[in-house]
């Protein structure tokens, strides 16, 4: 057997049992081949990633949780489940399988779906998603690009992945998403109207897919390389910046950072975020627990997907500030009984 007839084996197999619900042995009947082949047949799909399997995780794990966040923050929705390691890069995973199944289930309409393509996170969720059953029109990118060229290259191909699974039509922003100068981000959206119709289109958002930064350099970027540098990271935290939404910087209040490298960026805008009818975010660990504190605190993201620790957090800062703000009102004052000097 040639390869593509075991690749076109391997496919019935994985359609059989997946689309039609066939069990393995009614399987090997059919195809007159033995069970254990079945099973290869089956792990070969999961390992070319011709299945994707997605882990849907019971709504209400951490119900009283999930509501004191959304009662703090006055979010729509959040949900959170319990990381299995510390470890970043593991966790993220665990992140994007739980925001993938959510995204297959989306129940209100979509036309536009900005998506923040960059994000370690969301590639991942789109690597293990299954088709939308909610369909759209466009998908587009919310930033330029970041980063050397294999992580652009890779962006790009998550950014194709996606529409695919929304029946979308891609909108790319091939443009660098840092610019060095406001002139020369001038200069480029002069000169590209691609870009331009690009973000003309970020104008009518019905789901903002939404990265959340923390207050330092991503691992995957380096510094100065269609991106900030380390130098410009430390004048935005001298004036407060705890983190960042779409490179839009924040203080500890969400309020947003008003510095030089709010004109630099090419990508979705501060408003065009705020008036996106949805707004979701996947993030978590302890790396960023203050910038998700900050982009939930300041409503730029309306549902959640986060662990259990980085909740626990959300809940415990949240309290610690209604508690502050409370003993700093003054003592209601007792109006003093008159003596009887002062009645004379």
């Amino acid at each position: 057997m040639n390869d593509i007839d075991a690749q076109r084996l391997m496919i019935k197999v994985a359609r059989l049992y997946h689309t039609h619900e066939m069990r393995q042995t009614d399987i090997a009947k059919r195809l007159q081949i033995s069970q254990s082949r079945v099973s290869r047949l089956l792990a070969q799909a999961e390992d070319a990633s011709i299945v994707r399997t997605v882990v849907a995780v019971p709504p209400h794990i951490h119900a009283e949780l999930e509501e004191r966040v959304e009662a703090l923050y006055g979010l729509s929705e959040v949900h959170i489940i319990d990381a299995v390691s510390d470890n970043e890069q593991e966790l993220g995973k665990d992140l994007a399988h739980t925001m993938a199944s959510l995204l297959q289930d989306v129940a209100f309409e979509v036309s536009t779906i900005a998506l923040t393509s960059w994000s370690k996170t969301m590639r991942m969720m789109i690597d293990t998603m299954l088709p939308m059953r909610t369909r759209c029109k466009h998908v587009v990118e919310t930033l330029g690009d970041l980063g050397p060229p294999s992580l652009q290259h890779a962006t790009a191909r998550s950014t194709q992945q996606f529409a695919a699974l929304t029946g979308a039509q891609p909108v790319f922003l091939r443009t660098p998403g840092v610019a060095a100068s406001p002139e020369m981000k001038e200069l480029l959206l002069s000169g590209d109207p691609h870009a331009r119709e690009a973000l003309q289109m970020l104008d009518s958002v019905d789901l903002a897919l939404v990265g959340i930064g923390a207050d330092e350099i991503d691992p995957d970027l380096r510094p100065g390389d269609n991106f900030f540098s380390d130098e410009q990271f430390a004048r935005v935290r001298a004036l407060g910046a705890v983190g960042e939404v779409c490179l839009h910087f924040l203080d500890a209040d969400g309020n947003p950072i008003d510095s030089e490298l709010e004109d630099l960026v090419v990508g979705i805008t501060r408003e065009q975020l705020r008036n996106a009818r949805h707004r979701w975010a996947v993030a978590g660990g302890a790396r960023k627990h203050r910038a998700i504190r900050a982009a939930a605190a300041g409503g730029w993201v309306d549902t959640l997907v986060t662990d259990a620790a980085t909740a626990r957090f959300l809940v415990d800062t949240a309290s610690a500030d209604r508690k502050a703000a409370a003993d700093l009102k003054p003592a209601q004052s007792t109006p003093r009984r008159r003596t009887a000097a002062s009645k004379a």
